[in-house]
């Protein structure tokens, strides 16, 4: 460890994330690797060596204020130094600087806006938007990124918010499929088969065979696919005649 001069020797760490706990009145903090706390969190960091900067608590480490013993002691009880920073590093808040949140915001509003592009086009055309466009209409429907939540949990909410509070003309790119089944499994497959459509273009019974060619959300595929693999072992076809956008849909 290194040695800490007293009063402040600043201590200057690149790539830092400090993670503060407030606990027994006092705030206890301590320096990581930015990339390491969430893998720590995870579990797919399991090494404390490899997620810590500096292998002690502080009250306040861009000082290198270390905290005191009877202070932890009060506030953690007997547990060894080990023990608080894992207890710190589970519970505690991780501080992010403001040119970082701001780095941070931009990148997930990019991530976002890629993805709503890939699921999305425009009505009329049917081909996808360019993600700046998105993002253009994102800032004027007044979309509010949440930073504690991934890119991908954030999609279908902002579709729903440009659908709603930007101009531009969005909707859900849908795959076009057909599904053929023998009349014999027609009675029990038919109304879960119909439930994934949006728009059934096609709905017909022959002598041996019912097939129905019908527009979905890309999301549905993988549901009626394994419908079809659980239920007629083999007897049922499904295929896919178009699908606009990029492929976001489940393979069998």
């Amino acid at each position: 460890m290194p040695q800490i001069q007293q009063p402040s020797n600043q201590i200057k760490l690149t790539n830092v994330a400090i993670v503060r706990l407030k606990k027994g009145g006092k705030r206890f903090e301590i320096a990581c690797y930015k990339n390491k706390v969430q893998e720590w969190r995870t579990g797919v960091e399991t090494n404390l060596d490899d997620v810590l900067q500096i292998n002690n608590v502080f009250v306040n480490v861009s000082k290198g204020e270390v905290a005191k013993s009877g202070d932890l002691q009060k506030a953690f009880g007997k547990m060894d130094v080990s023990g608080i920073v894992k207890e710190i590093l589970k519970k505690g808040e991780v501080q992010v600087g403001e040119k970082e949140r701001d780095h941070d915001l931009t990148s997930l509003r990019k991530e976002i806006a890629t993805l709503v592009a890939e699921k999305c086009v425009d009505p009329v055309t049917q081909r996808p938007y360019p993600v700046g466009m998105v993002e253009k209409a994102m800032t004027e429907a007044g979309y509010s990124i949440k930073q504690n939540k991934n890119a991908k949990s954030q999609v279908s909410e902002c579709i729903k918010i440009l659908q709603s509070d930007s101009t531009l003309p969005i909707q859900r790119a849908h795959m076009r499929i057909k599904v053929s089944l023998p009349v014999a499994d027609v009675p029990k497959l038919r109304g879960k088969v119909l439930e994934g459509a949006e728009t059934v273009e096609h709905d017909e019974t022959g002598e041996t065979d019912w097939a129905v060619t019908m527009l979905i959300n890309p999301s549905q595929f993988r549901v009626i696919n394994d419908l079809l693999q659980k239920e007629c072992k083999g007897r049922g076809r499904l295929e896919t005649l178009t699908f606009t956008a990029t492929s976001t849909a489940g393979t069998s």
